[in-house]
């Protein structure tokens, strides 16, 4: 994806005001420009008249190569598009423009350009490194082991600084340290009890009730299987042949570093190549006695039980946070500013939301933390509203910052220019004033803050380093994700407010149902838990947009239609593909009620 606007394809729609098909070319190439800004521009050249229109259409014939194609069309619109006057072609009139941009977003008919600038890279460098990896997280584990499978030299400089309550981890990164692998064991664990309180005795099991979990031996579980994980990284860069330096880095100038070690002792490491995968960490709360709270680099390895908890934010690591404490037995606050789950389907949010509340999780929504004063053993909250209340343990997940101002950027010429003072991040994959200088995972602007994102992104980088110029950059449209809240939610595709935005005629597919795993529980059917599917198609020709499903086992369902979603699957290959029964999967090939019926989505029986 290119990173600056220059790069952008630019469509220009040119026809007259009352012509239906220039203002349906008109609304494709502006609702292109609006959901991919980095992507597509558009400018409109809009005539008062059809006389007036035809007057132009020579001078707009003269912006494009000859063509018969060109040189025949009289209609309205008259469609071209390039990423300079000079290149521009010729699409076509309404129909072509319709066909043309769907093969744009189909990811299968699309190739994504090429970005690779002459870094300066010779073989004959005479640095200690052909690359310098800085960060020893997913993406940055893997942009070292594929440079290395293709011959480079290769050093990983990794150094965690402690959080501000003193958690500190090894090898790994955000993901298996503080992220992902803990926050989906303990998940997992939230799970299980309520399998045990809810299922077991209505499939048969004798198991003496528990409310609260034994917080220090799944604490302690946890953590050996990181420190498992973290001593399977360090034989992996061994076996690999790549030097990993424990050591806090920092640019001294263009292709040396400076890095510390754990006892304040420095040395220089060179190379003619860097590759900065640093991440982020929490952002801390603004307000009065911030450093009460804890965050997600601390609660997986606290020695003491959260108890009474106030989760601060509204994204997936709060709910998440929240959605398994609670599971765990732990009282459990949500203190949202605005709206939960920014970025993703409303429809979606607002179910995981209620379900939340059913399974005992208490929102407050539009408030704010403004103090936090530590009482003996609990702390005492102030919010934005005058109200206070005592908890055990303030979370604070309000975002993350990205890591990369310490790295000293300003020391390398051209590079600080690609550093965004606000988040922290870096703007471009290759910075244009330091192209020896690359970005990968969550310190890089505009990315999704995913693992398996960050992994692709530094193997695909690898080669492209060292592979001998293949280039094969990451496309991010149809990422799929799920959030692991109690009810998980998975998706893939544009979110229904999105696809209403750009397509024109949009069908919405729905289904609520139980699944069948939680048939006998009394429990859950007090609760009311269900499961729902959504698919958004477009009508004009029955491509799926957007996928969605709230239901057990989601990251597993989504993982498998994702593939489907980047085919440029229809709404009919969904519905005649035979379904596993019984699954919840199925439920989206057999998927005929629509919003616009009125029907109930509600389902019973299999």
């Amino acid at each position: 994806m290119a990173s600056s606007s220059s790069s952008k394809l630019v469509i220009h729609v040119c026809g007259w005001t009352g012509c239906p098909w220039y203002q349906r070319a008109a609304h494709i190439a502006s609702s292109l420009s609006l959901l991919y800004p980095t992507r597509y521009g558009s400018e409109l050249h809009e005539s008062a008249t059809r006389d007036e229109f035809r007057e132009q259409l020579a001078s707009y014939r003269s912006l494009v190569p000859k063509s018969e194609a060109a040189s025949q069309h009289e209609s309205s619109p008259f469609v071209y598009a390039g990423r300079t006057p000079g290149e521009s072609t010729f699409v076509g009139g309404c129909d072509a423009t319709v066909e043309w941009a769907r093969g744009l977003l189909r990811p299968a008919a699309r190739r994504l350009e090429s970005r690779t600038v002459d870094d300066g890279f010779r073989e004959d460098h005479g640095f200690e490194y052909d690359v310098v990896v800085i960060g020893g997280g997913s993406g940055g584990l893997a942009c070292s082991q594929e440079c290395a499978r293709l011959g480079a030299k290769v050093a990983v400089v990794d150094f965690v600084k402690p959080s501000p309550a003193g958690s500190r981890w090894g090898l790994g990164g955000t993901c298996v340290n503080v992220g992902c692998i803990p926050k989906k064991l303990m998940h997992a664990s939230a799970l299980a009890g309520e399998a045990m309180r809810d299922d077991a005795a209505a499939f048969g099991w004798d198991v003496a009730r528990r409310d609260v979990v034994d917080w220090g031996a799944l604490r302690t579980s946890v953590q050996n299987h990181i420190k498992g994980l973290n001593f399977e990284y360090r034989v992996a860069l061994r076996e690999a042949g790549i030097d990993y330096l424990n050591r806090l880095a920092a640019f001294e100038d263009a292709h040396a570093l400076e890095v510390r070690n754990a006892k304040g002792e420095t040395s220089t490491i060179t190379a003619a190549r860097f590759v900065v995968a640093v991440g982020g960490r929490p952002s801390a709360l603004p307000c009065e006695g911030a450093e009460h709270a804890v965050d997600s680099d601390d609660i997986f390895s606290s020695k003491k039980p959260p108890g009474r908890t106030l989760c601060v934010g509204g994204g997936y690591v709060a709910l998440e946070c929240a959605g398994f404490l609670a599971g765990l037995g732990y009282p459990v606050t949500c203190m949202v500013r605005s709206v939960a789950l920014r970025g993703f389907d409303r429809e979606c949010v607002s179910k995981i939301t209620d379900d939340a509340g059913r399974r005992g999780i208490a929102f407050q929504t539009g408030r704010v933390p403004t103090k936090i004063e530590k009482v003996g053993d609990v702390l005492r909250v102030t919010d934005s509203t005058g109200d206070t209340a005592e908890y055990d343990t303030v979370l604070a997940a309000v975002g993350r910052r990205a890591d990369a101002e310490g790295l000293r950027l300003e020391n390398v010429p051209g590079a600080s220019e690609s550093l965004d003072a606000r988040t922290g991040k870096l703007k471009d994959e290759q910075l244009p004033g330091a192209p020896h200088v690359y970005a990968i995972g969550d310190v890089l602007e505009g990315r999704p803050e995913l693992t398996p994102v960050a992994i692709e992104a530094g193997r695909r980088l690898a080669r492209r380093l060292f592979g001998g110029g293949v280039d094969e950059p990451v496309d991010y449209d149809y990422v799929p994700t799920t959030v692991f809240t109690p009810l998980e939610f998975g998706t893939v595709g544009l979110t229904e407010d999105q696809a209403r935005a750009e397509c024109a005629d949009l069908e919405v597919y729905v289904s609520e149902f139980a699944p069948l795993e939680h048939a006998l529980s009394e429990a859950r059917a007090a609760r009311a838990d269900r499961a729902f599917a959504k698919l958004l198609v477009d009508k004009a020709d029955g491509t799926v947009l957007g996928f969605h499903y709230l239901g057990p086992n989601a990251g597993e369902v989504t993982q498998g239609f994702a593939v489907a979603m980047r085919c440029g699957a229809t709404y009919d290959d969904f519905i005649s593909t035979i379904g596993i029964h019984p699954t919840n999967a199925e439920e989206f090939c057999d998927l005929t009620i629509t919003k616009a019926s009125g029907l109930s989505p509600a389902k019973a029986g299999c």
